[in-house]
């Protein structure tokens, strides 16, 4: 089975707010059923083993945008929400964090024994596998501490696990995909990437294959092998954002959908709903979430722009915009079905917009000036963080947040 990628972030501790999980979940939910709407539990499956993907959707439900604990809140989230409706949705996430990951085995038996036709024991083999593939297997000096299997009633299935290397006080997490079938002694992963440690350990590269049997034997030693390169993500251990962290012409885009007049009204009518710009730009974010193409996430950072993050970067998390966000999310899915599929429609329609500015003209995000209109509308917009509620600042931000030129 082929490892899709892996992300590298700075070890952080703590625990997500009450104010910030239960939204965390809601928003989660909703992106989830949008998802499955489009694309189908696949579809959900092979966003979920994209490591760049996986960091923007963390970006947009407002968690810190760079740190390890993006990781255990997304799936904490994800997994609240999915459970419940696991019959519904056709798939579940099984696992989490510490003890919760070593129930993995037996919460997939079950899914198996009640979804019928899948093989339960399989399944909780390649959980077992993939979990000492990547913390015994491959000696890069991470030990895991999470590991979540998602799985489909169809059997295709995606994990997502991480590890702790205390000693350089980074987390590293790693991801699977199930799509095309493979040798888990023989080149699971498309490889893997990291800062440099020195000569790594790896047990299941195919050219291992007469050290393996060595070993077997109890005689011979292992070949060892520098990897290559996997989708790999590598984060700063620095709590603010700057501008070379995201594609300022995409981020130009988004807000001038959300500022333009022009655009802001035709963003209103295909949305049928009479949203200020602050939650349309929030909505186009989520709204590429959702439907953006892979390429699209090689700047996990911009989609913090949507509802900021909780340690305050690039700003407080605006709560009402968030609950704005959920609202308009959820109108569209508890919709009767004609009304639900305009809605749905429509909230596709916005990220195709978004990209219609990026082609026909030169967008650009003024980043010190987003960051400071940002700040002083947070105190208006709920803004919060881990330390408290956002205070009011002196006003005088620019306001022209992007500029648009005609391309020749």
């Amino acid at each position: 089975m082929p490892r899709s990628g892996f992300a590298d972030l700075p070890l952080h501790g703590g625990r997500v707010p009450a104010w910030l999980a239960g939204r965390m979940a809601r928003l989660g939910e909703a992106v989830v059923e949008h998802i499955l709407a489009g694309y189908g539990p696949s579809g959900l499956l092979t966003r979920l083993s994209d490591p760049f993907w996986f960091q923007a959707l963390g970006c947009v439900l407002g968690m810190d945008w760079h740190s390890s604990g993006i990781t255990t809140a997304v799936v904490g989230a994800l997994k609240r929400a999915i459970q419940p409706r696991a019959a519904e949705f056709g798939l579940t996430i099984c696992g989490g964090r510490g003890r919760h990951s070593r129930r993995t085995p037996d919460e997939l038996r079950a899914y198996a024994a009640a979804a019928g036709g899948l093989d339960g024991n399989a399944l909780a083999r390649a959980s077992r596998l993939t979990a000492r593939i990547d913390n015994n297997a491959v000696a890069d000096g991470f030990q895991l501490y999470l590991h979540a299997f998602a799985i489909s009633a169809a059997g295709e299935w995606a994990v997502v696990q991480q590890g702790m290397n205390a000693g350089t006080g980074m987390a590293r997490r790693y991801h699977w995909h199930s799509a095309t079938a493979g040798d888990f002694t023989a080149d699971p992963h498309t490889a893997i990437h990291g800062r440099p440690q020195g000569v790594i350990l790896n047990l299941v590269d195919a050219r291992a294959g007469r050290a393996q049997q060595a070993m077997l034997e109890l005689a011979g030693q292992p070949v060892l092998k520098t990897l290559g390169e996997a989708r790999r993500l590598a984060m700063p251990r620095r709590h603010e954002v700057r501008a070379q962290d995201l594609d300022l012409k995409r981020l130009g885009a988004v807000l001038a959908v959300a500022q333009e007049r022009e655009l802001r009204d035709f963003a209103n009518l295909l949305l049928v709903e009479g949203l200020g710009p602050r939650t349309l730009q929030a909505l186009a974010l989520v709204a590429e979430v959702v439907h953006g193409a892979p390429a699209r996430f090689h700047d996990p950072a911009r989609f913090a722009f949507a509802h900021g993050g909780k340690d305050g970067h690039p700003f407080p998390v605006p709560l009402k915009t968030y609950d704005e966000t959920i609202a308009v999310l959820r109108r569209g899915l508890d919709a009767g079905r004609v009304e639900r599929s305009e809605k749905l429609d429509a909230f596709c329609r916005l990220d195709r917009l978004a990209r219609a500015v990026e082609r026909g003209l030169e967008p650009a995000a003024d980043f010190p000036a987003v960051i400071a209109r940002e700040r002083e509308l947070s105190p208006s917009l709920q803004g919060r963080t881990v330390f408290g509620s956002a205070r009011r600042r002196r006003a005088g931000a620019q306001l022209r947040l992007f500029n648009l030129s005609r391309r020749d």
